[in-house]
């Protein structure tokens, strides 16, 4: 009989033991989060705010997985970015640009994302340029999370108060900008951007000059092979884009970047802003609704207008611990849903095709974009050299140069020479 009772009471301890335990991993089970890391490049206070409600949200849809965002002042971020690669630190989720993909594929540090979006239902609706814009050697390495594609914003009221009309070449725009302009009252007709970013207005003007003769799979070339930089138009589009300047915009925006640029216009110092859609949130707060208005690109000698999508969006670490989880964060960002309320709420064109249905695209200063699209044979698209490694830093080679161009430290012709040298070594090293 003790023999029993003791045997039951072992049985008990037993059984309570097991319970204890399985009830222990089970509790670990439950509280072990995996942390991803994740690094924004093109910040904003703004944009923060919002990419943050969105993982907000993605968190509490998936409590096993902690995200953790980190934002550097947006003219650090990049290279925060590179250094945080470069030293193994580390990051799951970066933000990838165009500019700069070229340079992350090479240095091995971004995994491409194929593997993932061929199982991915939502990828069907993503459109050919947002695949292209994050496509280097014929694999996808992010996800743009928005396009950003330019146009003309104008002061209408000043327009209005000349009785001129939006200029449609880039002629017209020099001498629609030079009658807008009177110093006495602070009044310039060009919102000219000589700081960083620069190289957005030079090779704009530069590409529509050179008009059919561009390659249009590798645009800093002609399709004889020779650089844009290196022909006639090159430098009668740089002759007008020095006109621009010393006649038509404030001395001090040789330094100015985008945020100088757009805040001349929104407090009224300029009359014409060449930007992407991104501006159209902070126009809307702080101008008066019909003081502005938007208007397509303008053409060259032979009436073409050569422009391409850019953006940036979510590639993943090659070295991230936790890829699967990752790429569910993307997936989510990425889905029309998520994609197309951002896009809403931060001015960018959608990544799917199907947002484009929404009439909120399709009015007000969204509007020009979709006109400029319909029309195809003007306004040509053209691949950017997302390809080069030295891509990301040209941007910088413009501006230095174009500056000392400006501060007549440097003659156009050998500007050109400079600009032209850099483009046939990267063609060069490319081939190597």
């Amino acid at each position: 009989m003790r023999l029993k009772k003791m045997k039951a009471i072992t049985l008990l301890l037993s059984a309570v033991l097991t319970v204890g335990l399985i009830a222990g991993c089970g509790g670990k089970q439950a509280s072990d989060k995996v942390t991803i890391r994740m690094i924004e490049s093109l910040t904003s206070p703004k944009r923060t705010e919002l990419i943050q409600a969105m993982l907000d949200k993605f968190q509490e849809d998936n409590p096993n997985i902690k995200v953790e965002l980190i934002s550097p002042p947006f003219d650090q971020a990049d290279n925060k970015i590179r250094t945080m690669l470069g030293s193994k630190e580390e990051i799951d989720i970066l933000e990838v640009r165009d500019l700069n993909v070229a340079e992350f594929v090479n240095n091995g540090y971004i995994e491409p994302l194929d593997a993932y979006t061929d199982k991915w239902s939502d990828f069907a609706t993503v459109s050919a340029v947002s695949k292209s814009v994050g496509t280097v050697g014929g694999k996808m390495y992010f996800l743009p999370n928005g396009l950003y594609q330019r146009q003309m914003f104008y002061r209408a009221d000043w327009f209005k108060e000349k009785g001129l009309n939006p200029p449609t070449t880039w002629e017209e725009l020099y001498e629609t900008a030079k009658k807008l302009t009177d110093p006495s009252k602070n009044r310039f007709g060009f919102s000219f951007r000589g700081g960083a970013g620069s190289n957005g207005t030079t090779d704009s003007m530069i590409l529509a000059y050179n008009g059919d003769k561009v390659n249009l799979e590798d645009s800093m070339f002609t399709k004889d092979g020779a650089t844009i930089y290196s022909t006639p138009e090159a430098k009668a589009a740089m002759e007008l884009y020095l006109k621009l300047y010393k006649d038509a915009s404030p001395p001090d925006s040789i330094n100015w970047g985008f945020q100088e640029q757009v805040q001349a216009f929104t407090s009224g110092v300029t009359a014409i802003l060449l930007q992407d859609p991104d501006v159209i949130q902070s126009l809307q707060e702080k101008m008066e609704e019909g003081t502005w208005a938007t208007a397509p690109l303008q053409t060259g000698p032979t009436g073409k207008a050569l422009f391409a999508a850019g953006g940036a969006g979510w590639g993943m670490s090659s070295k991230s611990k936790h890829k699967e989880e990752a790429w569910k964060l993307i997936e989510y960002l990425s889905s029309p849903e998520v994609n197309t309320k951002f896009s809403k709420d931060y001015g960018l064109i959608p990544l799917h095709t199907t947002a484009t249905e929404d009439e909120f695209f399709k009015t007000g200063p969204y509007k020009t974009l979709i006109d400029m699209s319909d029309k195809p044979d003007t306004f040509v698209n053209y691949k950017p050299a997302f390809e080069y490694p030295g891509n990301g830093q040209w941007g910088q080679v413009a501006m230095e140069t174009g500056q000392a161009l400006l501060l007549n430290k440097a003659t156009l012709d050998e500007t050109l020479k400079k600009w032209d040298s850099y483009w046939v070594e990267q063609k060069a090293n490319l081939k190597q």
